[in-house]
């Protein structure tokens, strides 16, 4: 078997089938190219998906017919002026995609420097150049691909079809938009407008100019619901915006990152974003992420991927954690808020259509029973330790005058209590709409914050059971429970062996007040068959607290009075993340009163 060199067009083939996948993969070279340009208006138009052809435009600073010649070349960039491979300040930079793509393509480009008297074009088909010649053209670029893989007619077979390939392409188109609000993105598909993003002015508010490009991206739900997110850390800094957790979806597509400029798909991330949302999320939720990191060149390699979409950083460490304090930190600024599609969803189900929701005649809902908070009495729910979420008096009657009642709502974002509807759902009405709370879900997250701070402080203060609790398991699970019973009692929950499959439970945290000791147990132990050995209970303390907390919480069925309903949403104000429950579904409802005014036509 003899070595040999492989001709040159055979080795630019090689190279495509690593940059140029599909149509797509072709259109980001070339917009990548536009911007690093310094292109503001960038045109892109496709014609069967991108199969028959790619056409970009640009306004960019153009080329000499000299550098036209060069840059369908391999190897051949104006990227690397200091041949530094970890100085790279552009999207661009391998000098392989228009040699890979003339390879495997019907390959024109048209250019014209500013101040050139005409512009000039090249053509490359299958690895064959042509030119330069004189062509008219304006300041720019204008590159056309036409029959992508006629010269490797397999990869033809792996395309999908021609609106797939389109998505994909528009998928690029915006993630590259994402990142340059000032630049002027243009699809068009098979003659028809696709995508239009006009350049914003990040001069006047660059924070204005990201959220207006994000929302005609992403919708105007995203701009409604997001979170900004600044910080800063030893010379790296992280920007952008962040989805309130009870804004998310069923996958993870929704989360775009960029490390100096350039979009990524990078686990450590994609990591930290997970743990940043692990208190607000059910696993199989994810938000919606917008951010932006800047760092130093050398302190990140993007070298590492053909096609540049993946990065490795120096000290990964100190980004991950720069990425996780600032996210939750965001979260924390942004309070009780809830998402405001759950309103949107809410008013819908109303609709006289009725073609949201099912129930009575009309499409509404069937007919609600109120327990008044003027009506109603204690039933213990504030009868609990010192330690309680609600110090009120066990007795407290509502007996504020009605004119104190009126002008007290006016002055809490979550209104006053008016009634109980179906012992599940607090009604309260505030300065410019009602509010309808979930009073379980609710309280679920104010015991899990409580439980969460005094685990974390001096540690947790135990009940002793009057008469120890039994707790009937499979043995399996009695012996993952008994093998962590040390790191249970730290956490306030005191259990030992009690036979073959069986435990007794002799203590539980005081915060629980009156609970379902056994039910608790259970879901303990599944809880500890999907964690890690390897992590203690203290690692993995939102969890933990997570399924203390639902088992403590207040249950839907439960009468409540005035004081304690109020008392519920005032604390619900002053507890971070009170907008959502610890599994990520909201907590309340708001319906603003000119919403329901159209409800019923008066608007």
């Amino acid at each position: 078997m003899t070595i040999r060199l492989l001709p040159p067009n055979l080795v630019n083939q090689i190279a495509a089938g690593e940059v140029v996948e599909r149509p797509a993969s072709a259109i980001k070279e070339l917009v990548e190219n536009a911007i690093d340009a310094g292109a503001t208006r960038i045109e892109i138009s496709v014609n069967d998906g991108g199969r028959s052809m790619i056409v970009v435009t640009d306004n960019g600073h153009g080329m000499t017919p000299q550098e036209l010649i060069v840059a369908v070349d391999r190897h051949a960039t104006s990227k690397l002026p200091q041949d530094d491979l970890l100085a790279i300040n552009y999207l661009g930079f391998r000098g392989e995609a228009l040699p890979a793509i003339g390879s495997v393509a019907r390959l024109t480009v048209t250019s014209r420097k500013g101040g050139a008297d005409s512009g000039w074009y090249v053509v490359v088909a299958g690895g064959r150049k042509d030119g330069p010649v004189p062509a008219p053209h304006t300041q720019g670029t204008r590159v056309e691909v036409r029959d992508i893989f006629f010269a490797t007619p397999a990869r033809l077979k792996f395309l999908k079809a021609a609106a797939t390939e389109l998505s994909y392409t528009v998928d690029t188109i915006e993630r590259l938009a994402m990142a340059r609000p000032e630049i002027s993105f243009t699809l068009t598909s098979d003659g028809k407008p696709r995508l239009h993003l006009p350049a914003g002015n990040i001069q006047a508010d660059m924070f204005d100019a990201h959220l207006a490009r994000l929302s005609a991206i992403l919708g105007k739900d995203f701009a409604a619901n997001a979170i900004p997110v600044a910080a800063e850390r030893e010379g790296i800094k992280l920007y952008g915006y962040i989805g309130v957790p009870t804004f998310n979806r069923g996958n993870a597509l929704a989360q775009y990152l960029f490390v100096n400029g350039r979009p990524v798909r990078d686990r450590l991330l994609n990591g930290a974003v997970r743990g940043a949302y692990q208190d607000f999320l059910a696993s199989n939720r994810h938000p919606y992420v917008v951010l932006f990191l800047e760092l130093p060149q050398r302190e990140v390699d993007v070298n590492v991927h053909p096609a540049k979409a993946e990065v490795r950083f120096r000290d990964a460490g100190l980004v991950r954690g720069l990425m996780v304090g600032a996210l939750k930190h965001a979260l924390s600024e942004a309070g009780h808020k809830a998402s405001t599609t759950v309103s949107t969803a809410a008013l819908g189900a109303f609709r006289p259509d009725g073609s949201t929701q099912s129930g009575g005649p009309g499409g509404y809902a069937a007919s609600y029973t109120f327990q008044s908070p003027l009506e109603g009495e204690a039933h213990g729910f504030a009868e609990q330790e010192s330690g309680s979420l609600f110090a009120i008096p066990p007795s407290a009657p509502d007996s504020s005058p009605i004119e104190a009642v009126e002008a007290e709502y006016q002055s809490h974002p979550l209104g006053v209590a008016r009634a109980q509807v179906h012992e599940t759902y607090i009604v309260a009405q505030t300065a410019d709409g009602i509010v309808i709370v979930d009073q379980h879900a609710a309280h679920e997250r104010l015991v899990y914050e409580r439980m969460k701070a005094a685990m974390s402080a001096d540690g947790v203060s135990r009940q002793v059971l009057l008469i120890p609790e039994v707790v009937d398991l499979d043995e399996s699970s009695a012996v993952r429970l008994v093998a962590r019973a040390g790191e249970l009692a730290e956490l306030g929950l005191v259990l030992e062996n009690f036979g073959t499959g069986s435990v007794v439970v002799r203590e539980v945290p005081a915060l629980l007040g009156e609970t379902d000791v056994k039910g608790l147990v259970r879901d303990l132990a599944d809880e500890l068959s999907a964690l890690d050995d390897t992590l203690s209970l203290k690692e993995r303390l939102g969890d933990v607290c997570g399924t203390l907390a639902c088992h403590s919480a207040i249950r839907a069925g439960r009468r409540l009075n005035g004081a304690e309903m109020n008392a519920l949403l005032r604390q619900m104000e002053v507890t971070p993340h009170a907008g959502q429950c610890n599994h990520g579904r909201p907590t309340y409802v708001e319906l603003k009163l000119k919403d329901i005014e159209r409800l019923f036509g008066r608007r």
